[in-house]
């Protein structure tokens, strides 16, 4: 089993930034994919970024390339993501997520999910 705790959330206004920690615990090991996915109201869960614990390119959705980074820290076992230029539209519920060997856009490469934290991003 897998834990994450997912904290940083908040409300922020249009063009400003917010950091967002997911702390892991359990049996976690190099070998896991780590992530964030979100999910606006009335609307499904969507892929934001993930990276894997062991090292490599890190992969973004779209939407977020160029103002969202996505970093690990394998000692904390924590992931981070730095969200910068932050638009209304980024306001969604982020998950923190961690699959085996690697998470990609597909919500059936997720075994474990955090609960959640809010952003909200006011015009």
């Amino acid at each position: 089993q897998v834990q994450l705790v997912e904290s940083g959330g908040g409300l922020v206004q249009a063009g400003d930034s917010l950091r967002l920690s997911c702390a892991a615990s359990g049996r976690t090991s190099s070998s896991y994919g780590m992530g964030w996915f979100r999910q606006a109201p009335g609307k499904g869960r969507e892929f934001v970024a993930a990276i894997v614990w062991s090292g490599g390119s890190p992969n973004y959705a779209d939407s977020v390339k160029g103002r969202f980074t996505i970093s690990r820290d394998y000692a904390k076992k924590t992931v981070y993501l730095q969200m910068d230029s932050l638009k209304p539209e980024d306001t969604a519920v982020y998950y923190c997520a961690a699959g085996s060997p690697m998470l990609t856009p597909a919500l059936g490469s997720v075994g474990y999910w955090g609960q959640g934290t809010q952003v909200t991003v006011s015009s």
